[in-house]
């Protein structure tokens, strides 16, 4: 067996990187292919995904307090289903984050360098990694400060947007809406980091469900007051069409994407390469993955080797088609995580929250299911052979 981590996030600390990652390259990016497919009725979509995802957060924050290590439902799957419904959450997880820090990094590049967002993106990448290399508490501190400039700049957008803001008649659009639901399920997707953090978490029987549920709750109100702002300065039509929709109401957005992307960027790396070193435990994933650094207690090569293939999603993927394969595997881990938790509680919560996670994989777009179910049955193909 490995080393283990060391515990030394608290309550506060943990809901800063969980909303961090919510409050990311998502509020900045994701509403214009939301507004692509769904119109003005992007909003419905929103209540959509947050009422998904708190029936997701309901299902992991009681696992989380009963599996308190790092993998989250990659360690949830194992142990309530079976060895290889673990394995199907954790390579969701870990290909499907590993997409969205592609996405995000590509945020941070097209509003800090519009023409030059992959080599930037990969920049940041890089610089991203290091940090995380040195310890989860710099993790954490360096959240807190990008956090504050995010909500910051957010206000600053609201307070400037809403007096411009006229108001449309929401369309209705069945299939427009659970497509859109799907794809802002992306930005919903952060508490998740909570979890995987579990080793790490003091008292996380209690400080990993306050965190996750405090978390989810803020970052909702968030996006349905930027959500509710955008649309109405912007228009649905012009949404759709805008790679930084947030600027075109103040200059100032630019700031916050740059700051709420990195901040998002930093957790989810940090998130994936302690997934990645869980599964290398039970060489589910190569076990050279599982090694912990006996100074800094950070799963130092996972964290590498997740930031080389990141590197190279970013050469060779746009921002939209990465959140789209992204929303893919982690709508597939949220439905085990819910199935994980039926089988401790049988609840309408892990019930309602695995049929919307069902719903919305039908109604993403169909490259991303089918990418996404090729990168799964590489996977599954891979564990049958090595095992």
């Amino acid at each position: 067996m490995s080393e283990r981590l060391a515990r030394r996030l608290g309550t506060l600390d943990a809901t800063t990187i969980g909303l961090g990652s919510m409050l990311g390259a998502g509020v900045f990016v994701a509403f214009a292919p939301a507004a692509a497919a769904a119109g003005s009725g992007l909003l419905v979509a929103l209540v959509i995904a947050a009422f998904v995802a708190y029936c997701n957060a309901s299902s992991s924050a009681r696992l989380a307090a009963a599996y308190p290590e790092s993998g989250g439902t990659y360690v949830y799957g194992r142990e309530r289903l079976g060895p290889w419904w673990g394995f199907t959450a954790g390579w969701g997880f870990v290909t499907g984050k590993t997409a969205s820090c592609a996405a995000m990094a590509l945020t941070f590049g097209a509003y800090v360098a519009p023409g030059y967002e992959k080599p930037v993106a990969v920049a940041a990448v890089l610089a991203l990694a290091a940090v995380n290399y040195r310890g989860i508490t710099r993790t954490a501190a360096l959240t807190r400060i990008l956090l504050a400039v995010v909500l910051a700049v957010l206000v600053t957008v609201v307070v400037i947007g809403i007096p411009r803001a006229t108001w449309q008649p929401i369309t209705w659009d069945g299939t427009g809406i659970l497509q859109a639901a799907g794809l802002l399920f992306f930005a919903f997707a952060g508490y998740a980091r909570i979890a995987t953090l579990g080793e790490e978490v003091r008292d996380p029987q209690r400080t990993i469900p306050r965190a996750i549920l405090a978390a989810l709750a803020i970052a909702v109100a968030v996006y349905l007051v930027v959500g509710v702002t955008t649309l109405g300065v912007l228009g649905a039509s012009q949404l759709a069409q805008s790679s930084a929709p947030l600027a075109q109401i103040t200059p100032l957005a630019r700031i916050g994407a740059v700051a709420g992307s990195l901040g998002a960027l930093l957790a989810l790396i940090a998130g994936v390469g302690r997934t990645a070193m869980a599964m290398a435990r039970n060489r589910d994933l190569p076990p050279f993955l599982s090694a912990v650094h006996p100074r800094f207690s950070v799963p130092h090569k996972a964290e590498v080797t997740m930031a080389v293939f990141v590197c190279g999603l970013i050469l060779a993927f746009d921002v939209r088609g990465a959140i789209g394969f992204s929303s893919f595997g982690v709508l597939v881990y949220y439905a085990i995580t819910n199935a994980s938790a039926f089988t401790m509680k049988r609840s309408c919560a892990p019930v309602a929250g695995l049929a919307g996670c069902v719903a919305l994989v039908a109604f993403l777009p169909l490259s991303s299911v089918l990418i996404g179910l090729a990168v799964f049955a590489v996977g599954w193909a891979t564990r049958a052979i090595t095992r």
